[in-house]
């Protein structure tokens, strides 16, 4: 049997309620391309987040209800920024920084590429429909697995080997309001959308596997051939590297 990567997935929290949650989607997904999920509770403790992570062979961000609070790049609110919850944004960046450290796969998806982001110190759009030009629509609605938009995939890229295509245009299923800015250090767009909103980031340096994508590969990858080779070769990443580590053990 081939062994599972154990990949940490952090969660929400819903402050009405108290409780952390996540939807099913992210955690399914992982594990039906041969993956054991782990979530990540919204604890922000160094020594919590680096305990659990030693067990991890990699970390998926997923999206989120909140926006990152724009002081964490320099902004002061946006009047259409949306809530804000401290806590996600603090782990976020806690379990990024031990990400770095171990080398570990890294795949951010809406919420969670803007985190990668800026924990690199790169810097966001606070709100598509307010601050860029002519822009296409990037709040679908339902069904949210609908692919509603194209982006442009950039040749050669991590992101083209993930999905399989050959750089042609391809359709996304789309739920943001907000996008990257000022692209954070050793990352570099690899995919956009018609309106010049970035869709895609990767690491730049050779040998990392971090990638963000700002639509939602969870929602559609029973159905997207691309989402589904997405999250398989997140898996397939995530088992390598530990197979790197561990000589194979």
């Amino acid at each position: 049997m081939a062994y599972r990567p154990k990949i940490g997935i952090t969660m929400r929290l819903e402050h009405e309620t108290n409780r952390f949650y996540l939807g099913r989607d992210y955690s399914e997904g992982l594990e039906a391309f041969g993956a054991t999920p782990i979530h990540i509770g919204l604890i922000p403790n160094r020594e919590y987040v680096a305990d659990l992570m030693s067990t991890l062979d990699g970390v998926m961000l997923p999206g989120s209800a909140s926006d990152i609070d724009p002081y964490r790049y320099g902004e002061d609110p946006h009047p259409k920024l949306g809530r804000v919850i401290p806590e996600k944004d603090e782990i976020d960046l806690l379990v990024l920084a031990e990400a770095e450290r171990l080398g570990m796969p890294v795949l951010g998806i809406c919420f969670g590429m803007q985190s990668i982001n800026i924990s690199r110190g790169g810097s966001l759009i606070q709100d598509i429909e307010s601050q860029v030009d002519e822009p296409v629509q990037h709040q679908q609605g339902i069904p949210r697995d609908r692919n509603s938009h194209a982006i442009r995939v950039e040749p050669e890229s991590l992101l083209e080997k993930a999905l399989g295509v050959d750089a042609q245009t391809v359709k996304v299923n789309s739920h943001h309001h907000q996008s990257i800015r000022n692209i954070g250090k050793n990352l570099r767009a690899t995919a956009w959308a018609n309106d010049g909103v970035v869709e895609a980031i990767e690491d730049d340096r050779e040998g990392r596997i971090v990638i963000g994508v700002q639509w939602h590969p969870e929602l559609s990858w029973k159905n997207d051939t691309l989402s589904g080779n997405l999250f398989r070769f997140f898996v397939e990443s995530c088992r390598l590297s530990r197979e790197a580590k561990t000589g194979g053990g």
